[in-house]
């Protein structure tokens, strides 16, 4: 009987466990902003609380036949690191955490944020 009841905790604390949410210390806090081109007009996408330590694509310019974005500016507690290609790929940047910004010629598909 006792090993009954043991077993069954264990298995409530794992269920418990696995479904509660993700803490805040694996995001990174605050917005990242960027410019992007669609139909010959020019619009801004952001990110807000942004997973920490995983690469993200923008899916807004995933495509090879898609301009790809520009102009970031990070305003999250982390530093946000620009990516040329999708997944993480190519030529990088690195944006300081609370500010950093590139202009135009800094051209970007994907970020990890490395908090």
């Amino acid at each position: 009987m006792r090993l009954r009841s043991s077993l069954a905790a264990a298995l409530g604390a794992l269920a418990l466990a696995v479904t509660l949410p993700t803490s805040p210390a694996s995001a990174a806090t605050g917005q990242f902003f960027f410019t992007y081109e669609r139909d010959g007009k020019t619009l801004e996408g952001y990110l807000r609380d942004p997973r920490a330590r995983y690469c993200l694509t923008l899916e807004q310019v995933a495509k090879p036949d898609t301009t790809a974005a520009h102009s970031p500016r990070n305003r999250t507690n982390s530093v946000a690191t620009v990516y040329t290609d999708v997944d993480c790929e190519g030529e990088s940047f690195p944006l300081k955490s609370g500010g950093g910004s590139g202009g135009k010629d800094v051209k970007f598909r994907s970020v990890v944020f490395n908090r």
